[in-house]
């Protein structure tokens, strides 16, 4: 049976944070563009992502670090004109807030002004302190984001699970706790121990989001393009596939090349007399 919306009102930083409180999941996918924003939050996703996962899903980047702040800004601003019920959020890029504290603030204003999204989400703890607590002083609500995060991939080396030792643990512990403290509305956990998720979820009042941390995270986040089956060589522990609809696309694409071919499209309804 489909989860039925009955509640239209603007999902807001506020009922998010109320959500984790009276024990409800938050859904979280992201999108990239207005027909499938359209589609995700008439299905009724409480939270919308432009994620710079778009560098790898429309871009065909082997990394997210190649994307620019140009880039999100398009992205962005066709997602926030299909929105009208779920909470969205943009990534920074990478380079936009890892320097310069005042320029990351002016980074994460021109997001904001240019696309109409309603947060914007920034990969790091301690090390950015300085350039969260000034995009937060704007105004601007911040979605942290701890554990394996990819614009670091030059850094780690790799994709495996993240603080799996008791180093890194604690840090990571420690960051979700500043991240709280600082303002930040909620903090998206990628790719650590189960366990691990749990204590930070329990740690700190505000929602945790989970993209391969286990089941104890207040919300989960997927790419949507990778939960619809359109990126079938894409196969993480934890990803789940509800429909296939990139084969889907294929056999309608060599249908419809077959039907073009041997002139039975378009026919004679589907023609001007």
């Amino acid at each position: 049976m489909a989860y039925l919306v009955s509640d239209e009102k603007k999902i807001t930083t506020k009922r998010i944070r109320d959500m984790k409180r009276s024990g409800e999941k938050i859904a979280v996918l992201t999108s990239y563009d207005y027909t499938i924003a359209s589609l995700v939050e008439k299905g009724g996703i409480d939270m919308i992502h432009v994620g710079d996962s778009a560098s790898n899903v429309m871009q065909g980047n082997d990394t997210t670090v190649p994307i620019t702040l140009d880039d999100m800004i398009v992205y962005g601003r066709t997602v926030a004109k299909a929105c009208k019920r779920a909470l969205t959020c943009i990534d920074m890029p990478f380079g936009t807030y890892q320097g310069d504290p005042y320029k990351a603030q002016e980074n994460a204003i021109r997001l904001i002004q240019s696309t109409g999204i309603d947060s914007v989400k920034c990969e790091g703890g301690s090390e950015i302190r300085e350039a969260l607590e000034l995009i937060i002083r704007a105004g601007i609500p911040i979605c942290g984001h701890l554990g394996l995060t990819p614009q670091s991939i030059y850094q780690f080396g790799t994709y495996a699970l993240r603080a799996q030792g008791e180093k890194e643990a604690k840090k990571l512990l420690d960051d979700a706790q500043m991240l709280e403290e600082i303002g930040c509305y909620a903090v998206v956990l990628e790719k650590i121990p189960a366990e691990l998720a749990r204590r930070v979820t329990e740690r700190i009042d505000i929602p945790t989001i989970g993209i391969g941390a286990g089941v104890h995270c207040d919300g989960q986040v997927l790419v949507v393009q990778d939960m619809l089956g359109m990126n079938n060589s894409f196969k993480p522990k934890f990803l789940r596939h509800y429909a296939n609809i990139g084969d889907q696309i294929v056999d309608s694409v060599n249908h419809y090349v077959e039907d073009v071919k041997n002139g039975t499209f378009p026919s004679e309804a589907e023609s001007y007399l």
